[in-house]
């Protein structure tokens, strides 16, 4: 899977990652929180992005993100369990990074694209469960930036 920085260029995953330790060294007093997620779009295929954000909270952040195409996905509970486990997929290989680099108490956060208005309001307590069970904290809308602004920009 290879990531596309808007000012680096395309990156894999373990580069991305540097990016990311080289950002927290810049400031590293600061407080930091990772965050991922995704967003579909669909007309004859479903394109999906997944978004990787180092954010420095109250001092903005840099972001990353990944995008693949698969066939025409119409159903709604589908794809939004399919957007959450590619999420969660880069969550885990970004974990394993972290606990690997010195960094585990890093705070991962997983967005998904779920509110409470609208049509996905049925599925936030299965996807947010999916999301707690696997060790992550979850954030739905309108609090999910990650998945419906950073990885919605890049769906179209």
């Amino acid at each position: 899977m290879l990531f596309e920085s808007p000012s680096k260029g395309r990156l894999t995953i373990e580069s991305m990652f540097g990016e990311i330790l080289g950002y927290i060294s810049e400031a590293p007093n600061a407080r930091y929180k990772l965050i991922i997620g995704s967003d579909s779009h669909t007309r004859h295929e479903t394109i999906f992005v997944t978004a990787v954000v180092i954010h420095r909270l109250g001092k903005g952040g840099r972001y990353f993100f990944s995008k693949s195409q698969r066939r025409a996905i119409k159903s709604l509970r589908q794809k939004i369990m399919y957007e959450t486990s590619l999420s969660l997929n880069v969550a885990a290989q970004l974990t394993d990074l972290l606990q690997k680099s010195g960094h585990p108490d890093l705070d991962v956060e997983i967005h998904i694209d779920v509110g409470q208005q609208g049509e996905t309001k049925d599925l936030i307590r299965e996807i947010v469960g999916m999301v707690t069970g696997s060790g992550y904290h979850a954030a739905i809308k309108p609090f999910s930036f990650g998945a419906s602004k950073v990885a919605d920009k890049y769906t179209k």
